[in-house]
């Protein structure tokens, strides 16, 4: 991370009014709001504040800190540099037309910076007052907690969350998931290094990539936490495997490079040749996300043979992601349920279900609401023809579905829905019998009309929102 501090001074034609002056004691700001933007995860590069002195009412001080996080796309080979988690504000400075007293001695008390102010002793701040104009963020953070109040909704909309969130939709989501199942209770797990570990694992994901990224993590995220609460689930699942869970579908594509597996062994990549071609990336992210658990220390006062057990079981979550063994899994679990062998109280089968749960929470974007369908089926198009354009451009054999010349979003939706979601979904219909199972079908079918040239016009007026 490179910091790059100024401070300039900007003088005032009026004084700061009354209720400026009762603030914290700074303004911060972002020159590229993620709540202007497109893609929020590229644009919080810059932040700031506005701090002042009170005994000098007729100048402003701005600091400015510029923030670059990743330079490149791709691996990077240098050590993540960890610094605490950025949550950037947005303040609206307005003025009221109330008359300007004498400054108090408790306004004289307030320093001249933020920082300072922050580490003065409660008792000589004094209360501060709010005014209902004064800070804009407040309304988006208000917003998203409304949002996680049904965050077990099936339409629930990521993309607006992740902006009200200003792009910190996976840490914002998976610590309110950890508080409300009450694992940081029951785990004892210090809130300082769940924050740390769930703020690295965000800035891990490559912002760059159109759809592997931590906005993606966090759909997974929400939609695994849907799938935990089916009855089945509810009813059997121990804190473990909600812990895991939720921890496994965080970081089941962390550090993902924006290219296929065929990619990295074409190209000879490191990582081909340390796994031997065999689920290359999903072995990457588990070791990422075991790197970053003993990098935090999440788990470190827990026995050692509990922290490995978890780490492997982990793993099992995470490897069971490869689409490439996706026929493997699904016989399996279709054997299972042809002969009733899946047994809940068995805590390899409940694991098992808990990869299954995993599997479809990956690829679940074609059975959501066709708003947020096409949103996704934009995003993963755009990342496979890159990806087509990059093999181009290097004189590589282009892959499967990424040359933008011979695909069109609508074919490649439509073969991805028949050969891989709908045969992994019946069978989820199957074991979970539910009414979100219904939902999720229902979306399914009416998807891929849309593909074929019928978008549906309202999902609500046919599916409801939660069961």
């Amino acid at each position: 991370m490179e910091v790059c501090y100024q401070l300039p001074v900007l003088p005032l034609d009026r004084p700061v009014p009354k209720h400026v002056l009762s603030r914290r004691g700074a303004i911060s700001f972002s020159s590229s709001s993620a709540l202007f933007g497109p893609t929020p995860r590229q644009l919080s590069k810059r932040r700031g504040a506005i701090s002042y002195d009170s005994a000098d009412q007729t100048t402003l001080y701005i600091r400015m800190l510029d923030v670059r996080v990743r330079s490149h796309v791709g691996f990077d080979p240098g050590r993540r540099a960890t610094h605490p988690y950025l949550h950037v504000d947005f303040r609206s400075l307005h003025c009221c037309q109330e008359s300007l007293g004498p400054v108090s001695a408790r306004g004289l008390r307030r320093l001249l910076s933020f920082q300072r102010y922050v580490q003065t002793p409660r008792f000589l701040r004094g209360p501060t007052t709010f005014n209902s104009l004064h800070i804009l963020d407040q309304d988006y953070t208000g917003q998203a907690k409304c949002m996680l109040e049904k965050v077990g909704s099936w339409d629930f909309d990521i993309f607006l969350f992740d902006r009200l969130t200003n792009g910190n939709s996976l840490v914002s989501l998976t610590f309110h998931l950890f508080i409300q199942y009450g694992l940081i209770q029951l785990f004892q797990l210090d809130l300082v290094k769940l924050r740390r570990f769930l703020v690295m694992v965000q800035e891990d994901y490559h912002s760059q990539n159109p759809y592997h990224n931590a906005v993606h993590a966090a759909d997974v995220t929400q939609a695994m936490y849907c799938y935990l609460r089916e009855p089945k689930l509810a009813k059997t699942l121990t804190s473990c495997d909600i812990l895991l869970g939720l921890v496994a579908a965080a970081t089941h594509d962390l550090d993902h490079p924006g290219v296929n597996q065929c990619f990295l062994v074409k190209t000879d990549h490191y990582l081909a040749a340390l796994y031997k071609n065999t689920s290359v990336l999903e072995n990457h992210h588990w070791k990422s996300a075991v790197g970053l658990l003993r990098e935090s220390g999440l788990l470190a006062h827990l026995p050692v043979e509990d922290r490995l057990k978890m780490e492997r079981r982990l793993g099992s979550l995470i490897l069971a992601t490869d689409i490439s063994r996706q026929n493997d899994y699904l016989s399996e679990f279709r054997s299972n349920l042809d002969r009733g062998g899946l047994r809940m109280g068995d805590s390899n089968d409940r694991h098992f279900v808990l990869q299954m749960a995993m599997k479809c929470a990956d690829i679940c974007n074609p059975c959501r609401p066709w708003k947020l369908c096409k949103q996704w089926s934009n995003r993963v198009t755009e990342e496979f023809f890159h990806q087509g354009d990059t093999e181009k451009k290097h004189n590589v054999e282009v892959s499967p579905l990424c040359d933008r010349q011979t695909n069109s979003m609508a074919k490649i939706q439509i073969d991805f829905i028949s050969y891989v979601v709908e045969p992994l979904f019946s069978e989820w219909g199957r074991f979970s019998a539910t009414c979100l199972s219904q939902v999720m079908m229902g979306h399914l079918s009416a998807n891929k009309a849309g593909w074929k040239g019928s978008p549906p016009e309202d999902d609500h007026a046919h599916f409801p929102a939660s069961c």
